[in-house]
């Protein structure tokens, strides 16, 4: 596995695993002052582990 690949790979997954984290323990997030929805955290937990898996999964083979 190239370094850059690996690299985005577990950034990615951090990403992910943060995203969840904020879904399961409700954490409140505000910006700009709006407020982000819980639910906006799933999906993106779903998008970032999908695309890291998806990098490790083709840095295999």
């Amino acid at each position: 596995m190239k370094p850059f690949t690996a690299t985005t790979a577990v950034l990615l997954a951090l990403i992910a695993l943060l995203q969840l984290a904020r879904f399961i323990l409700g954490w409140e997030v505000t910006v700009n002052g709006v407020s982000v929805p819980v639910w906006a955290s799933g999906i993106a937990f779903l998008i970032a582990g999908g695309l890291a898996t998806m990098l490790w999964r083709e840095s295999r083979h």
